[in-house]
């Protein structure tokens, strides 16, 4: 089945900025914190919320502490102005584009202007709006309830800004011939017109559409309308349980929206969920080939494979013969650690893959149990090269597993930086550096040759590639990390200018392969493993371009090509004989 999410799907920019303020103040700030309402209308979204220890109040008090909140939708001016005086120190959430209708409203209000809003009348946005102009509002939910009011000698129109276009539209020609003195501004979000436009358009491609988000959304729900209005079969869901994956199944291609509410993580949990659910199960020697590629993701046994492939490229580079122990130590080191990563790391999966959280939580202790055995047989093999590769691997191993304890104990330092994971960025480093130590240095460190010219540019290939693996990866996790705090760094940089690293990086390693092996440093295999980092950055584009969607085909493709580096290598040494 062709499976298409539209481009617009998902938070739209007003509801990112509120979660991200409302998650980096959760994160950063002491005393209580809380929204004065609902700060979006996701539910998913308020129960993690709820989870962090922020709660909504939907009354302000007489004596306010800590910090509040405002929604997203906005606030007429004088809650805002309760709130302050009650005692919280207030955090504005409010959507800018909310905001520039406010001021507009405002504005014209002072002039004497009614104000004439076309929106849902309890909607709080609406709420919100009506209270900017002073007594001079007036909310209209049909054509018909606009044409009963008054005439005014002057007033102005504006929109909730998820309101339908096509209904505003209608408004605004009214108006023109009715009343042509009134003045009327485009206030309608414009992210909620490409949302709208986005799925007229889709839906005449699709079989079906999904629209995923809160059933009290109205810019969901007018997408939900939209589609059926386009005549296809549609559903409404707020999450995967909702689905009915048996009118799917027959279907030919399905397309998926959000609202501007709506989470990536429930965006991604809703495709894994159709794409595994509809699709035509193949077998391999028997054994049905979704399930083999579930099974090596979850176990971590095909990220294992990879890392013994970039351990065997990275010995060919370096013309290191005895890479067989090598490659087997950076298999169980890798395979270890990342077990451990995964088992410690639950609290995001929730909501980054929520499948692999609930694999883990399931199998804890035979998975712990299968990490310590498979880092013990490294460091037994690590130790059978020699003394210091033990040492190297053993201090590595305890780095790794140290990785989310304090190191400073609380008596002596009670701030946010205790742990290696607090530094922002630090996993992804630390995780790169592991990487180019087993696959490149250790090779080298067993081998009779010891270092030589080019084990420094053997592990700038290994770290670098990893760090982009891992850097893409964290692309995709955003909101999850978010959400519990980590700072990677598509959180610190922005996912723009971090891309934007990852192709330049991408870029000086498949120029740096060739030019290595043309000044002698690496062997002639660099005159091929150029495609590696190409191929890296040929996915990261078509992931840019929406050509490949987030789901477990794209987790597989990510780590395919560490597996692709060892059969380049492999594939070179055949042919040399």
């Amino acid at each position: 089945m062709k499976i298409v999410i539209a481009r617009t799907a998902g938070f739209c920019m007003g509801v990112r900025r509120a979660v991200d303020t409302v998650l980096d103040a959760s994160n950063s700030q002491k005393g209580p914190i809380c929204t004065y309402g609902p700060l979006i209308h996701n539910p998913q979204v308020l129960n993690l919320l709820k989870e962090k220890g922020i709660p909504v109040i939907s009354e302000i008090p007489e004596k306010g502490e800590g910090t509040v909140l405002i929604r997203a939708h906005g606030v007429p001016p004088e809650a805002k102005d309760a709130l302050k005086e009650s005692g919280f120190s207030v955090i504005d959430s409010t959507c800018p584009r909310v905001i520039k209708v406010q001021r507009i409203i405002h504005r014209y209000a002072k002039k004497g202007h009614h104000a004439i809003i076309i929106g849902d009348r309890d909607h709080p946005e609406v709420i919100g709006l009506n209270g900017y102009a002073y007594g001079l509002g007036h909310v209209v939910e049909t054509l018909e309830e606009a044409k009963a009011l008054p005439a005014f000698d002057n007033a102005i129109i504006v929109a909730q800004t998820t309101q339908s276009v096509q209904f505003y539209d209608e408004v605004k020609q009214w108006a023109s011939r009715r009343h042509p003195h009134y003045l009327t501004f485009d206030t309608i979000c414009d992210s909620t017109e490409k949302r709208q436009a986005d799925i007229l358009s889709i839906a005449q491609t699709v079989d079906a559409v999904v629209v995923v988000g809160g059933k009290n959304s109205g810019n969901t729900q007018r997408l939900a309308e939209l589609a059926r209005e386009s005549g296809k079969l549609t559903f409404h869901i707020e999450d995967t349980d909702e689905l009915d994956l048996s009118q799917l199944k027959n279907l030919d291609s399905v397309a998926i929206t959000a609202g501007a509410s709506t989470p990536n993580w429930i965006i991604n949990k809703v495709y894994r969920a159709i794409e595994s659910g509809t699709a035509s199960e193949q077998t391999l020697f028997g054994i049905p080939v979704s399930g083999l590629k579930m099974g090596l993701l979850r176990s971590n046994a095909y990220l294992a494979m990879g890392s013994a492939s970039l351990a065997y490229a990275c010995s060919v580079l370096q013309g290191i013969h005895n890479w067989l122990i090598p490659s087997a130590v950076a298999m169980l080191y890798v395979l270890s650690m990342h077990i451990f990563n995964h088992l410690t790391a639950i609290s995001s999966d929730r909501y980054n893959d929520p499948e692999r959280a609930d694999f883990y939580d399931r199998n804890k202790w035979a998975l712990a149990a299968f990490a310590f055995t498979g880092g013990g047989v490294g460091l037994l093999l690590a130790y059978s090269q020699g003394i210091f590769p033990f040492l190297v691997l053993l201090i590595m191993s305890l780095a790794g597993l140290s990785y989310n304890a304090p190191v400073i104990p609380k008596r002596f330092f009670d701030g946010r930086y205790r742990c290696l994971r607090d530094i922002p960025g630090s996993k992804t480093i630390l995780i790169a550096a592991a990487w180019g130590t087993v696959t490149a240095l250790l090779p080298a460190l067993t081998s009779p040759q010891g270092f030589a010219l080019s084990t420094l540019p053997a592990f700038a290939l290994a770290a670098g590639m990893v760090f982009a693996r891992t850097v893409f990866f964290d692309i995709l996790d955003m909101q999850g990390d978010r959400i519990v705090g980590q700072e990677t760094f598509p959180i610190i940089l922005g996912d723009k200018k971090t891309v934007r690293i990852l192709k330049n990086l991408l870029v000086t390693l498949a120029v740096m392969l060739p030019l290595s092996s043309a000044f002698g440093i690496f062997t002639g295999l660099g005159f091929i493993l150029w495609i590696y980092p190409v191929m890296m950055f040929a996915l990261l584009l078509a992931y840019q371009k929406r050509f490949v969607l987030a789901g477990v085909q794209l987790e597989f493709l990510i780590e395919s090509h560490l597996v692709l580096s060892g059969i380049i290598a492999l594939a070179w040494s055949l042919l040399l004989g």
